[in-house]
């Protein structure tokens, strides 16, 4: 599965545990994520600064559903879940 254009579910619903640029600190789950432009694009993408948590994602259907909405329900209960 290839991420949904404009999505933006995995800089938003998950919590990021380790530092990033601008946010030593990561984000609590729920947070939308400094790095996420207008498009709901990453800005880090690609740059090493970009979190491991980051880089490891990959799009799949159990995580990203049929949509946006569905994606950040989906993420934020896989991330009560593994805490």
């Amino acid at each position: 599965m290839e991420c949904r254009a404009g999505c933006g579910a995995c800089c938003i619903a998950p919590s990021i545990n380790t530092a990033m640029p601008d946010m030593p600190h990561g984000k609590a789950a729920g947070v939308r994520c400094l790095h996420l432009d207008e498009n709901n694009l990453c800005q880090l993408f690609g740059q090493q600064a970009r979190p491991r948590f980051c880089k490891e994602f990959s799009a799949q259907e159990y995580v990203c559903g049929t949509s946006k909405d569905e994606a950040l329900q989906l993420i934020a209960w896989l991330e009560v879940q593994t805490n």
